[in-house]
């Protein structure tokens, strides 16, 4: 997993921790019940499953697969009566190892390796040795994730990428069905893998969700390339696009003014885009590229944990605040650029850096320091 070092967080999945940026890309609370927070739930997908015989989601920077697993095991919770409704996800990232290891990673661990050595203090402090599980999840999902990357990659299918430094954070299942998979040449049909493999020996529920799985109701479209060119060259139109993004100071380009006009290209009428950051500079290159802008709310956490950007401004149910607006005319909102969406990180840097150091604009810090000052006795 190049530099990626994974840990158990405090709800039985896995977290990872990158040694090149020296930063965690999960929660210690909870890498998975983080993505049921952050995009599932605000998502209001009763709203689409009420309204729509298809729903296209398109998960940027899919990573080990947890927004995906999580609005997978959603749908097969809701719709598992019904014959009606068609999930599409297009999954997209460009690091194929972390797209492979997907189906394997836990999610339901039920203690932490007795010989976890924590990455960083930071994680060691955050990190609790009680597992608390927030979200259901289902091990057919793994399943389906299986043989979905087995229809897309050929290269999938070999062991090579099962590494043993990362065996105490499989889950074992998932394993021996990857096993199981690989074992006949040429590929077995997706219905014998479910009939031999698993179909027999589990419940009346996984058994209708695997049945959906054969009928069509439900596909993964995997792409392994930069999510610009990815959705350049993707024409259909998206009820919900999850962007998750590295942060805008470590890669710009997911998080330009033009990569967001890209994407209200792509978004329907009655779509959303949902993403984690908080950030003056996000907030306002959403604005910039036509969208409304509203906050999400975490209602565990009792805290706003995230950003929504929509084009029916009636799906904002908690809009920015003054304080929010105010910050985003300061320097602190000026947006990253990249008219032909092909620039490299650093240079997309460089050339917001000089912007910021030319503009007129106040500081964010003299702008918080006044804004305080005024407000204190409000």
């Amino acid at each position: 997993m190049k530099d990626f070092y994974p840990y158990i967080t405090n709800d039985g999945s896995v977290g990872l921790y990158s040694k090149e940026f020296d930063d965690i890309y999960h929660s210690t609370y909870g890498a998975y019940a983080e993505a049921w927070e952050k995009f599932v739930l605000p998502a209001d997908l009763d709203f689409y499953f009420k309204n729509y015989k298809e729903i296209n989601v398109l998960d940027i920077c899919y990573g080990i697969g947890y927004n995906t697993k999580s609005l997978v095991q959603k749908y097969y919770n809701d719709t598992i009566h019904s014959d009606n409704i068609k999930l599409n996800i297009k999954a997209v990232d460009s690091d194929k190892e972390l797209m492979f290891l997907s189906p394997f990673f836990t999610c339901c661990a039920k203690r932490k390796p007795k010989h976890e050595n924590l990455p960083t203090e930071k994680v060691k402090h955050l990190s609790s040795d009680k597992i608390e599980k927030q979200y259901e999840y289902d091990n057919f999902i793994n399943l389906i994730l299986i043989e979905k990357l087995a229809q897309k990659f050929p290269d999938f299918l070999t062991k090579d990428f099962l590494k043993k430094e990362y065996s105490a954070f499989f889950d074992k299942m998932s394993v021996n069905l990857y096993k199981n998979r690989i074992a006949d040449t040429p590929l077995r049909a997706l219905n014998a893998f479910l009939h031999n493999i698993y179909y027999l020996n589990i419940s009346t529920r996984y058994k209708k969700a695997l049945k959906a799985l054969k009928i069509g109701a439900f596909d993964i479209d995997y792409a392994c390339d930069d999510a610009r060119k990815v959705v350049k060259e993707d024409n259909k139109v998206y009820q919900l696009i999850f962007l998750d993004a590295f942060t805008p100071v470590k890669c710009p380009c997911l998080w330009s003014v033009d990569f967001f006009k890209l994407l209200y290209q792509r978004l329907d009428d009655n779509g959303r885009i949902l993403t984690y950051s908080n950030s003056a500079q996000v907030r306002n290159a959403f604005q910039a590229a036509g969208f409304y802008v509203g906050k999400i709310f975490n209602e565990r956490a009792g805290k706003f944990t995230g950003t929504i950007a929509v084009k029916n401004s009636s799906f904002i149910y908690y809009p920015l605040s003054e304080y929010d607006l105010s910050l985003m005319k300061t320097r602190a909102g000026i947006f990253y650029r990249d008219e032909n969406l092909n620039a490299l990180n650093e240079a997309i840097i460089e050339r917001h850096k000089i912007e910021v150091e030319n503009s007129p604009l106040i500081s964010s810090s003299k702008f918080i320091k006044e804004y305080r000052k005024e407000h204190q006795n409000v």
